[in-house]
């Protein structure tokens, strides 16, 4: 995946004959999750979204998901893209120090950004298409535990390192039984989006039309040996 190539919001993502037909997106009314399902309508996939706002979807809630995937039984797809996930919770901030960790705080991170993946992952397996489908997860660069060099917000990094882990384990496991199924995790890099506002003042970012492109010219470019991988927006592996 390293030597995938730049590309912008209005390019192919078509490589090496892959073709995407039927996604599902979660966190369809998002802002990366919005862009994704335009993206994906341009180019003639047909896209089912779910989202908390517009279906009522709690990926917290494993009735919820239950229900909501009960909708689509008989479906299949070839790409399920979880862009659900959050990074300020109930009006808390990240923590600047280890002294300001709140477990209820650092309890709804990980409900939120690790064990709904797990659930997400659990129920969504009946859907993907035989053969080569993709679940795609957004991750953050912030999870990586060899690249942490500035410490603080201990809760959602913990949190998305867990839902590493979990992506990473639910390859191996389905490996084993679906070989053309590949999961991974995604870091979109820093998107434009309510979710980075407070805190992109100094960083380079990105349109959700263009970090959209870019994740899809990654997830079309992915195959068996990518499974269980942490890949950013450009291709290339982020250090566990």
């Amino acid at each position: 995946m390293s030597d995938s190539p730049e590309i912008t919001a209005n390019g192919p993502i078509e490589t090496d004959g892959t073709t995407i037909r039927h996604a599902l997106v979660l966190g369809s009314s998002g802002g990366i999750g919005a862009a994704m399902v335009r993206t994906l309508e341009q180019r003639g996939v047909h896209v089912t979204g779910l989202s908390r706002r517009d279906d009522g979807l709690d990926v917290t809630d494993e009735a919820s998901i239950r229900q909501a995937f009960g909708r689509l039984q008989g479906r299949r797809f070839d790409l399920v893209l979880n862009a659900t996930g959050g990074l300020i919770l109930n009006g808390v901030s990240p923590e600047k120090t280890i002294s300001a960790i709140d477990p209820q705080n650092m309890a709804a991170h990980f409900a939120l950004n690790a064990t709904a993946v797990a659930l997400l992952i659990k129920h969504s397996t009946a859907l993907m298409a035989p053969g080569r489908a993709v679940f795609a997860s957004l991750s953050a660069r912030l999870a990586s535990v060899g690249d942490n060099r500035l410490g603080g917000w201990i809760s959602y990094r913990a949190a998305k390192t867990a839902q590493n882990q979990i992506i990473h384990t639910a390859a191996i496991e389905l490996a084993r039984t679906r070989p053309g199924a590949i999961v991974v995790a995604l870091h979109p890099g820093t998107v434009a989006t309510s979710l980075t506002a407070p805190f992109r003042a100094a960083a380079q970012t990105d349109t959700t039309a263009t970090a959209a492109a870019r994740l899809l010219r990654v997830i079309e470019a992915l195959g068996p040996g990518d499974s269980g991988g942490f890949i950013d927006q450009h291709g290339k592996t982020i250090p566990w």
